[in-house]
């Protein structure tokens, strides 16, 4: 009686807008035998999730590139679940939720455990909005979304048919009402519905397809490719914090060399990061950018295809670094003396940077000290070595360095010296500040000696700066 009358209430909710459009079509149901998807790569906090909301009443399932991920037989990173449940009725069922978003509302469920909280993604089952009115913006752009409707209506109003298929764990079923799973086998990314119309509903799409194809090698079907050149425009619209996470994402996706190959390819590389277009320059002239970049990515993508943390200050300074090297070498050219002509650089670099997608200002802010290192690691007598090494961001400078050495821009010598120094003790430290004067034949700055603060160890350059 009670477990009725707490369902009753949930299904209650006067606030809600619902269509009463039908089920756009019937899914195939695939078994476990077909899909062989392994329980044991679930969440468990994610089953739990559909769990309670299927004991409330409610319809719940694991959605979207989690059940992609499944299915190839990858661990998720994260999990979507979709439900008929509203925001609301969500919210009341778990202690730990709160609600996200107005344009699109959704419902983050947090647990605590041993590690990271975990965050579940409820998302209400969308209508499609074909016709409505305010909904939606005249070049077609989606304005808000907060019409609920059938299971079917939200696969239809999903990107990709390998991204709207809903997995039950209690029957251990997947629901695939566009042809999901074949396209996978097909290894084919293809867009639900009218692909032009899809990009002008959401223009980020376009940035979505090259990074799911980036990450799971599929190649983009013909349709789905074709408007991307034309509609590419359509991205200045997108407000800027958006495309900066957008943008996050592909870099972060452990396969952003292929995916800025993939911007290239597209035509969509122009304006998002004016670096781009000296990275895929050809030209001997941007060899060097090139070699520089490269590394700093495929170190990225080495990290996180190996689980490990990536900062994202650390991974723009490497990006922007070969025009803010353009720049200072300018600016010294000019007669600036070397520290204000780095800081000039920076500014300039930074501004040109903001015309097209601008950068979160706490990334700018571990960027430009990342940057104002670079100069002190070649100042190594004295107290200089000493008051370096305390740096709060050190670890990330010496990164940093050790990138520009192993692409010839600084002599690898110094990255071995700064690697030895902060591997030995006092002794050693002196030996090698004697070792520069000898090289230089200049006497160094008196040290004070004190006891030293010693770092942590030392690291190769492919640890980049967590």
């Amino acid at each position: 009686m009670i477990t009725k009358f707490i369902k009753r209430i949930l299904r209650r909710d006067p606030m809600v807008k619902h269509t009463q459009a039908n089920n756009t079509g019937v899914p195939k149901r695939i078994p476990k035998k077909a899909h062989r998807i392994d329980p044991h790569l679930l969440s468990k906090n994610a089953v739990k999730v559909t769990h309670t909301l299927q004991q409330a009443g409610f319809e719940a399932f694991i959605v979207g590139g989690a059940v992609r991920d499944l299915a190839l037989g990858i661990s998720p990173k994260d999990f979507d679940v979709a439900t008929n449940a509203t925001p609301d009725q969500v919210q009341r069922l778990f202690r730990k939720a709160r609600l996200i978003g107005r344009r699109f509302q959704i419902v983050h469920v947090t647990f605590f455990g041993k590690g990271h909280p975990e965050i579940i993604e409820v998302s209400t089952f969308r209508a499609l909005l074909d016709n409505a009115g305010d909904h939606v913006a005249e070049s077609g752009r989606i304005l808000r979304d907060n019409v609920w409707g059938s299971q079917g209506e939200d696969a239809a109003r999903r990107d990709f048919t390998i991204n709207a298929m809903y997995y039950d764990p209690s029957s251990e079923t997947v629901l695939d009402y566009h042809g999901g799973m074949a396209d996978m086998q097909k290894k084919t990314l293809r867009m639900i519905g009218d692909p032009a119309k899809r990009y002008r509903e959401d223009p980020v799409r376009m940035l979505r397809a090259v990074r799911f194809a980036a990450k799971t090698g599929f190649a983009l079907d013909g349709a789905t490719r074709a408007p991307i050149a034309k509609l590419g425009k359509l991205l200045n619209d997108v407000p800027s914090a958006r495309l900066f996470d957008e943008i996050l994402k592909l870099l972060m996706s452990g396969y952003s060399w292929a995916a800025i190959q993939g911007l290239k390819d597209a035509g969509l590389h122009h304006g998002l990061l004016p670096l781009l277009d000296h990275i895929l320059d050809t030209g001997a002239d941007s060899k060097g950018a090139n070699d520089f970049v490269k590394l700093a990515l495929a170190n990225t993508d080495d990290r996180i295809q190996s689980g490990k943390s990536v900062s994202a200050g650390f991974l723009f300074a490497t990006l922007l670094w070969p025009d803010l090297l353009k720049n200072w070498k300018a600016n010294s050219s000019k007669g600036m003396a070397n520290i204000p002509a780095l800081h000039d650089a920076m500014d300039d670099t930074i501004a040109t940077q903001s015309s097209g997608m601008t950068i979160q200002r706490r990334f700018e802010s571990d960027m430009r000290e990342i940057w104002s290192m670079q100069p002190r690691f070649e100042r190594r007598v004295g107290r200089y070595p000493y008051r370096l090494i305390e740096s709060p961001r050190f670890r990330a400078g010496y990164d940093f360095m050790l990138l520009r050495c192993a692409t010839g821009e600084l002599n690898p010598a110094i990255g071995q010296w700064w690697t030895d120094f902060i591997a030995t003790d006092v002794t050693g430290q002196d030996e090698l500040m004697a070792s520069v004067k000898n090289e230089s034949g200049n006497s160094p700055s008196p040290a004070k000696r004190r006891r030293r603060r010693k770092p942590k160890a030392a690291v190769p350059p492919e640890s980049a700066a967590s």
